[in-house]
């Protein structure tokens, strides 16, 4: 049977339209005219029998049947373009993955022990995009994700496997300057500090509070940021506190950049998951990664 799809060009004239909401900044962006754009998305919108724009005296805006089809659409542009770039950069002789992480692990724990992989793999090659929430798998062209988060959390991924890496340790610091006479601080003086929030983890020092058996009315007061990488350089610049797994410090921590704030670890609320689609092929670079990354030490 003839598949019912529509032309590549009209699916890419339409997500630029509807990126810029306007038929003239398309063109632009993919060197047509305002016409032939138009003329694209016409089509489109022929084929479906569906309106995906509202044209009026003061602009465009996409319909509601639009707006959710350019979110589809842009996934599968991007997972084509993904693919593509594959295909010519490997030139029929690799395999490759792509993994998606949450960042700061990805940029300070995993790349740099990946060229311990490539040289047992060479023909191997993977490709790493970040991700800081669970996401679903059929939609986003990944093959599989490094994950932080609660055994609860990671039993909600629905149509996944998990396999636990290791468990997380986190631990309160800070720069040196914060410190009178490079002195650590008690919980109970922590309160009294400026705290760094994750935004992704707004209960993080709540649940630090609680292990020591403290109550923290202000354990969720302090300036948020998303990523650890920006926590790092806030603590770094003595913005504030930040609690931070200590396998993303080291190098700080044997610098000097960062110091201990309290000498209270706190270990096992979270662990580091690879998480794979439930059902996807067993491919050899995937079993070549996966014993690969189950092997590696957490320090």
């Amino acid at each position: 049977m003839r598949r019912k799809l529509p032309s590549t060009q009209s699916l890419i004239c339409f997500e630029a339209a509807a990126r810029h909401t306007s038929f003239t900044k398309a063109g632009q962006e993919l060197a047509l005219t305002q016409g032939a754009v138009s003329r694209q998305v016409a089509a489109l919108e022929d084929m479906l029998g569906v309106s995906l724009f509202k044209r009026g005296q003061h602009g465009m805006q996409l319909t509601p049947a639009g707006l959710d089809y350019a979110r589809q659409v842009n996934i599968r542009l991007d997972a084509l373009e993904r693919d593509t770039l594959d295909v010519m950069g490997a030139q029929g002789q690799n395999e490759s993955l792509t993994l998606a992480a949450v960042p700061t692990l990805a940029s300070r724990w995993l790349i740099p022990r990946l060229p311990a992989f490539t040289h047992a793999f060479p023909q191997n090659q993977i490709h790493i995009e970040t991700r800081t929430r669970p996401f679903m798998f059929s939609d986003s062209g990944m093959d599989a994700a490094l994950y932080a988060g609660t055994p609860a959390q990671v039993a909600q991924w629905a149509g996944t496997l998990a396999t636990k890496l290791f468990y997380e340790t986190v631990i309160p610091v800070c720069s040196p300057a914060l410190l009178k006479k490079n002195r650590p601080l008690t919980p109970q003086q922590l309160l009294n500090m400026p705290l760094l929030q994750q935004s992704t983890r707004p209960e993080a020092w709540r649940q630090w509070f609680d292990a020591q058996g403290i109550e923290s009315p202000r354990a969720m007061a302090g300036p948020r940021y998303e990523l650890f990488s920006m926590q790092v350089a806030a603590a770094r610049c003595g913005l504030g506190v930040s609690l931070i797994p200590t396998l993303l410090i080291s190098g700080e921590l044997a610098s000097g950049d960062l110091v201990v704030a309290c000498h209270r670890p706190l270990t096992g609320l979270r662990a580091y998951y690879l998480i794979e689609p439930h059902a996807a092929p067993q491919r050899e670079i995937w079993r070549h990664f996966k014993d690969w990354l189950i092997q590696q030490e957490v320090g």
